[in-house]
C-alpha cells in the first residue's frame, strides 16, 4: 500500500507537482529534494536536502522523467542547487528500496546494478508510454501550428515511425485535416496504416516520398533524417524530432541547408504538465500499491 510508505522525490519539473500531490493524498510520507523554491502545507510532505535526508528509511526513490545525466546530475526545476545521485546515496537506502525513473542511461543502469537495487523505467511500460503520447502529440501539433505559416489542415505531413508515439501523432494530425504519410519498415505496420486511412511509405524509400512534405515528424530514436533525406526536402519544410537524445536528425546539416529543425524534447511537461503529471502519478501509485 502507498499509505505510510516513505518516498523520496528527487528533482523534477511541473509534472512532479502532481505526483507529490497524488502520493501525499494516498497517505505516503513524501520527502522532497530539489523543491526548495516551493512551500507545501500538507504535513505528509517534508522538504529535505542531500545532507539531512535519512536514506535508510526509504521505500522508494523517484527521479525525474530524464532520470540523471551521464554524470548523475538530476534536473531540478524548483531549486538553485545542483543535485547528484551517487552510489553512496543508493547504498544507504534499504536493500528493497526501489528506484523509479522515467527513462534511464548507462550511468543509472550501472548504479542500480552495482548497488543491487531494482530500477523501474516508467516510460518503458506500454500503459505509461501510450498515455504520455497524448500530450506529446498535442504539443507537437501546437508547435507545428506556431512555426508554420500555413494551416495544418491540407498540409502534407510525414511521420517517421509507427510506435506508441508515432501512432498517436499520425492519428491526431490526420484528425485535423492533414494529409499524413507514415514511413515504416514492417509490412504489418503498412497494413495498419492503410486501415487507418493514411498513406504508408517504406522507410527505405523515404527520400523519394518526402520532396513535397511541409512537416516531418520523427519518432525514431536513431539517425534516420540524414543528409540524403534532408537534401530531398523542400527548403520550407519543418522537421520536428520527438525522439529521445540525440534524436534522429542531422540538425547541423539541416541548418546548413536552411531547413528548420527542432528537437522537441519533454513536450508533455511543457504543453500539458498537469495532465502529464497525473499520468505519471497514476502509474506510479499503482506500482507502489502492488
Amino acid at each position: 500500500m502507498v499509505n505510510n510508505q516513505n518516498i523520496l522525490i528527487m528533482g523534477g519539473d511541473a509534472r512532479y507537482l502532481e505526483v507529490i500531490k497524488r502520493l501525499s493524498k494516498d497517505g505516503a510520507n513524501v520527502f522532497l529534494i530539489g523543491f526548495d523554491q516551493l512551500s507545501f502545507d500538507d504535513t505528509n510532505i517534508k522538504q529535505s536536502t542531500l545532507e539531512t535526508m535519512d536514506f535508510s528509511m526509504l521505500d522508494a526513490i523517484t527521479l525525474p522523467v530524464a532520470g540523471t545525466n551521464t554524470a548523475g546530475e538530476i534536473e531540478a526545476t524548483y531549486s538553485d542547487q545542483t543535485i547528484y545521485l551517487t552510489k553512496n546515496i543508493i547504498a544507504e537506502s534499504p536493500a528493497d528500496c526501489t528506484i523509479y525513473t522515467g527513462t534511464s542511461n548507462p550511468f543509472l543502469d550501472n548504479l542500480a546494478k552495482s548497488t543491487n537495487r531494482k530500477l523501474v523505467r516508467l516510460f518503458a511500460r506500454d500503459d505509461m508510454a501510450i498515455l504520455n503520447s497524448i500530450p506529446t502529440a498535442e504539443g507537437a501539433l501546437r508547435l507545428a501550428m506556431e512555426e508554420k505559416d500555413i494551416t495544418i489542415h491540407g498540409s502534407h505531413v510525414m511521420v517517421l515511425g509507427f510506435g506508441r508515439v508515432g501512432i498517436t501523432v499520425a492519428r491526431l494530425f490526420s484528425s485535423v485535416g492533414a494529409n499524413v504519410r507514415v514511413a515504416v519498415r514492417k509490412s504489418s505496420d503498412i497494413s495498419r496504416i492503410i486501415e487507418m486511412g493514411l498513406e504508408p511509405v517504406r522507410l527505405e524509400n523515404l527520400d523519394q516520398s518526402i520532396n513535397d512534405i511541409d512537416i516531418c515528424m520523427n519518432t525514431i530514436p536513431y539517425p534516420v533524417i540524414d543528409s540524403t533525406i534532408i537534401s530531398s526536402m523542400k527548403s520550407s519544410a519543418l522537421i520536428i524530432d520527438l525522439a529521445s537524445k540525440p534524436g534522429g536528425t542531422d540538425f547541423t546539416f539541416a541548418d546548413n541547408q536552411g531547413i528548420q529543425s527542432l528537437h522537441a524534447l519533454g513536450l508533455p511537461g511543457k504543453s500539458a504538465p498537469k495532465s502529464a503529471g497525473r499520468i505519471i502519478a497514476g502509474v506510479l501509485a499503482e506500482l507502489l500499491d502492488n
